[in-house]
Parts: C-alpha cells; structure tokens; sequence
C-alpha cells in the first residue's frame, strides 16, 4: 500500500496468481511447501489431493460465478485450491498469540513506573471489525473507521489490494457507538456505496476509498475524495464520496477530474473543501498539481443536517498545487489563507480561497524530506490558530518546526525521529504524540518484519512550555496507518495499522457474528486501545449540563448551564479528527471568552469569525482551573445566523 517501491521479500500474490490451476497446487502439495497452513495436505486415502483448509478462508476463496457454471462442490473444491496456495509460508498463529501476550506483559511491566495522575494510563484494549486505516469522529459521538477488505493475512506481506483490480479490491467502513461499550453491538458495519469502478471488469463491489482524504463539511457531514482503483503501484480513483453522520448512509457523487490516491483535503473558512494532490489515474508516479474545490460555487455550502449534497460536483480552483510527494499538510489559519505544508522541504505553499491564488512560502530550513510525519495547528487563544508545528516524518531526525508568521522557527525535539505517528491537541492545549515507526511498514528491522523497536510505543507529552517528555506505552506497536482520536469523553482512541493488528491477533481466523448492518460473520482483525490521560486522574471534572442545541453564530453570545459552576474555570472548542496517514486537517483548539457568571450559568462569546473557526460541529469542554475537562457536548459554529 505504500507508494515507495515494493520492497525486497514476499510480494502479494497477484490477481492471476491467486486462481492457480490444480495441477499447480498438485505439484505444491507434492513438494511439500504448503507447511503449516494445510493440515493435512493428502487424504488418508492417497487419492486425493484436495488440500484442507479452514472454512473461512474457503469462504474467502469462494467465487460465486464459479459456482453458477461448476456446481456448489465443484466451486469448493476449486477455492480449497486457491486457499491452499494463499496459506504457502503463512503466519502461525503461535506466534501472532506468542507476540501478544509479550507486548502485553512488557506494557504492563513499563507502566509500574508511571503514576496516571501525572502520565495517564493505557485502559481498555479490544477487538475491532476494521483496521481503522481511517478515522473520523462524528458529531453523533460515534466514529467512523474504515478501510479495505484484506487479501492477505501474513502480516510480513501487503493485506491491501493497492495492486489488486476487480471485486477483490472493495472498500469497507463500521461506525463505533463508544456509548455502548466496546462489545460487538457497539460496531454498526456502513459499507460505502458499490459501484462498477472503471477497471474494465464489470465486477460492482464497495467502492475502494482507501488512501483516500477526508475532511468535515459545517453540516458534520464527512467529504471522502480519492481512493486506489488497483495496479501500477496504486491508481488513483476520482470518487467523491459523502458520509452522513445523522443518517449513517454514504452518497456518491460526479467523479473528480483527475484520480487521487492520497490526496489532502482541508475545510476552508468558508465551508467548502479544498482537495489537493494524490497519484492520478495513471498510476503511481504521476502525482497530480489540480486542485478541486468541493461544492462546486453554483452549489450551496451544506450547513444543515438535511442538506445532504446530492449530483454535487467539484470544480477546478484557479492555481495548481504541484506537490511531488503525497500528503501534505493542509491547514486552514486564522488570516482565511489555506498553508500546505508539504513533505519535500521546498514545496511549501499559501492558497487564497477567495482570490484563486497561490504564493510560494519560505522552504522548510532543515532541508530534509519529511515522509509521513505529524503536523499541528498549535493553539492561539479566542481568535484561532495562526501557527503550526511540524513534527515527525524522518527517522533520523527528531526536530520540530514552527511556522508562524510568514517564517519558520525550531522549537524544542522531541526524544528520538518516527515517521507516522500521530500529535494530537489535548482538551488542555497541550499536544500528546502516540504511534509511530522507523519507516513505511519498516519497524526498525527491515521492510514487513513486524517485530519492532519497542521505543516506538512510547507516548510522548509537550508541556505549556513546549518541553516533551516520554511516558507510558501502549500495547502494540502502530506505525503506518495508525490513528488516534479525542473522544468527547476526554479519553484517547488509539487505532489502526493492520500488519501490526494481524501479527498480534491471538484468533487470526475467528469471526464474530451479531454485527449490526452485516449479514454474517464479521473478522475482528482490528483492535482499539483507550488512553486515559493525567487530566482524568487529576480530581474532579467540571460537569457541562446544558449547551445551545441551534446554531451559533460567530461573536455571538451563548449560555450553558452547570451543575458545579465553581469547577469550571474556563471553556474551550476542540474540533473532532479525521485523519489518515498522520495527516490530520481538522483538529483546531479555541478558547471561549468567558463574559459572565450568575449562579450555575455561564455565558461566553463565540469565536469572532469563520477564519478563527470554519463553520462546523465542535465539541465544548469546560475546564476546571488545573485543566480537567467536562465531558463534552457538540455545538454548532456557523455564520448563517
């Protein structure tokens, strides 16, 4: 699934590959090469060649036009086979259980030494329906994780069909409900919509988001644009995509112009997304300069919840952004001006939404790429952020950037260089930084060898005056496609990297049923960890009763209510994650100007403008005077009232 070269060692099989004839298995069996997976590999009898197999990944195997022109036993028999040949050189499961149970051991052994009322602890660690390559919190309260339908199980091989064309390339999505625990029930599956995707198949499946980019339109509403069609090292697909958080339905719209495979996308201050970058649908290598602008100018901005954008389209914005490398960093400031912040040190540039134009910023000082690493907006009071720091993106590297004011500055390092970790803003303003790893799917032993440097699973923690400093660790390793979320609780969602959810799954081959919106059983390959951080432990929790239920407009005054008003010191807004790839767009921390008190109500004053805060859905904390959030309740930002 990366885009760099595919590295030295096994490789996926190949579409072909994978409908070996019988003969080939014959000879496979024969050879003795089908070790562990196949069991046993002849019949007691003699006669019989058919390799046996779990029912599971026969079911995998099974190709439902197979059995229309062979029969239903014929059919098995022919996906017996083609397990059989999948499972040459697989995973054992004693070792996937075996490395689990370390990690898990190790965790706990480490974590004696920090108190959680000053590091915050790691809690609850369950299974999960998907990867959680991608992730938004929703202003429901529930997350959105979604992904691709592996087609691999060994985790020292690619799971995803980034060359894979056809069926078997299928997106899949599941909404998490953290209101109903972390059972099965609390998983609803919401597949994106299935299409006939333009590979010349005619094979309709879930539509193949992944790698896709993501933003929030000021409805809630999520904008999914991008994904990978299959072959020639990722082609880039033009799906424009809109998942509805009321509803819990996608709705696709007109296709892009160009085809993105790892685009950026970022919510401007006026409600509209911009879309920048991906491989296009020439395949990888071909790196796109188009912007498109997402809804197209003669449309409304959704601001509504029943504003669903329907036959919508993109349009071309005026410049181009030519980005080399994918997945920049997009942000949004409070001057209205939309900053990318590329990966190359040089491809540094400011977008004018209004205007259509682009200006050349300042190249990065370091002079290094920077591949998958973090960026933030850092937090700068009631009117915005107008600074960002980069972190992240090189092994070898552990300094972070600051960019403010047209310039860029050092701020202080963090303990060592990873690539695709995951800096988060903290309902207090301070920045918490988990996952990460030495390289794409390189754990610090050589390319898709999942054992990993350990030092990776250290959390690390920026203090009001910018220090960081190592904590606890968490239970797996997570580097590429990693992700973590603020929940409205104020607790963490840590999640994603399938190679490492795969080489530490004690029932690789175990299936769940009871899935709401599934129509059998369910793999629970992915997992999720919760972090509790230090303000959690640290004494009681304002609590936040009443926030407004319609819309606010921006300078305006509001009211909530709390049943213990003296805790509550402050109020904040923090806007809720979608991010993939340590990119992450939407994250935004504003403080509310507090203009009275009169017994358990408290009223504050908006942000002053759309630049301070896009229109959107954000969740309100209130703070006691040490920093314990509320629970928070959603509001709404929008400059139509």
């Amino acid at each position: 699934m990366s885009p760099s070269p595919p590295p030295p060692g096994p490789q996926p099989p190949s579409r072909a590959g994978r409908r070996l004839s019988a003969t080939a298995v014959v000879l496979a069996v024969t050879a003795g090469t089908l070790l562990s997976a196949v069991a046993p590999a002849v019949a007691h009898g003699g006669d019989d060649l058919t390799p046996h197999v779990d029912s599971r990944r026969v079911a995998e195997e099974l190709r439902q036009d197979e059995v229309a022109a062979l029969g239903q036993e014929h059919a098995e028999e022919h996906a017996r086979m083609r397990a059989a040949v999948r499972g040459i050189g697989d995973y054992p499961q004693t070792t996937r259980t075996n490395r689990y149970n370390a990690l898990t051991t190790s965790q706990a052994d480490h974590n004696k030494a920090f108190a959680p009322e000053t590091w915050g602890a790691f809690k609850e660690y369950f299974p999960s329906p998907d990867f959680g390559d991608h992730v938004a919190l929703l202003p429901t309260g529930k997350v959105l994780l979604f992904s691709f339908e592996r087609i691999e199980t060994n985790p020292e091989k690619e799971p995803a069909p980034t060359q894979t064309t056809g069926k078997e390339n299928a997106g899949r999505a599941f909404l998490w409900d953290p209101s109903k625990g972390t059972e099965r029930d609390a998983f609803k599956q919401v597949n994106p919509p299935v299409s006939d995707m333009p590979d010349g198949l005619g094979e309709p499946r879930p539509v193949p988001f992944f790698c896709s980019g993501h933003s929030f339109l000021p409805n809630g509403m999520v904008g999914v644009f991008g994904g990978n069609l299959g072959g020639n090292g990722g082609t880039g697909a033009k799906l424009s995509l809109i998942f509805d958080p009321w509803t819990e339905t996608w709705t696709r719209n007109p296709d892009m112009s160009v085809g993105r495979w790892y685009p950026s996308v970022v919510t401007g201050a006026d409600g509209r997304q911009l879309i920048m970058s991906g491989q296009s649908e020439l395949g990888y290598g071909t790196p796109t300069p188009v912007v498109e602008r997402f809804p197209a100018k003669a449309f409304g901005v959704p601001v509504k919840k029943t504003d669903t954008p329907k036959d919508t389209p993109v349009e071309r914005f005026k410049v181009n952004a030519p980005f080399t490398t994918d997945y920049p960093h997009l942000f949004s400031l409070n001057d209205g001006n939309v900053y990318g912040f590329g990966r190359q040190a040089a491809e540094q540039w400011k977008f004018d939404p209004v205007a259509e134009t682009r200006t050349d910023l300042t190249a990065r000082p370091d002079g290094r790429k920077r591949n998958y690493g973090s960026a933030v907006m850092l937090p700068a009071g009631a009117n915005g952020p107008d600074s960002a720091l980069v972190l992240g993106g090189d092994r070898d590297n552990p300094s972070t950037l600051r960019f403010s004011n047209g310039s860029w500055t050092a701020a202080k390092s963090r303990a060592f260089g990873r690539t695709q970790d995951d800096t988060i803003l903290l309902p207090n303003g301070r920045l918490m930084t988990v996952n990460g790893a030495y390289d794409i799917r390189d754990y610090g032993n050589g390319p898709y060898n999942p054992n990993a440097d350990l030092k990776y699973r250290q959390i690390e923690l920026r203090d009001d005056q910018g220090d960081w400093q190592l904590g606890p660790v968490q239970r797996l390793p997570r580097g590429y496609h990693s992700n973590a979320v603020v929940l409205p609780d104020g607790r963490i969602m840590v999640t994603g990297d399938e190679l490492q959810q795969m080489a530490n799954n004690t029932d690789i081959d175990g299936t769940v049923s009871g899935i709401p919106g599934t129509s059998g059983p369910v793999n629970m390959n992915g997992t999720i960890e919760i972090y509790e951080p230090a303000y959690l432990h640290q004494g009681d929790r304002p609590a936040l009763a009443n926030a407004p239920t319609a819309p606010v407009g921006y300078d305006r005054k509001f009211t909530v209510t709390s049943t213990t008003p003296g805790l509550a010191a402050k109020a904040v807004l923090l806007a809720p994650t979608t991010s993939t790839h340590s990119v992450n767009t939407s994250q935004r921390h504003i403080d509310l100007r507090l203009t009275s008190r009169a017994g358990n109500r408290l009223e504050f004053q908006a942000p002053p403008d759309a630049k301070a805060a896009p229109p959107g859905w954000y969740m309100l904390f209130l703070l006691s005077d040490k920093g314990v959030p509320s629970v928070a309740q959603w509001i709404q930002l929008t400059p139509s009232v």
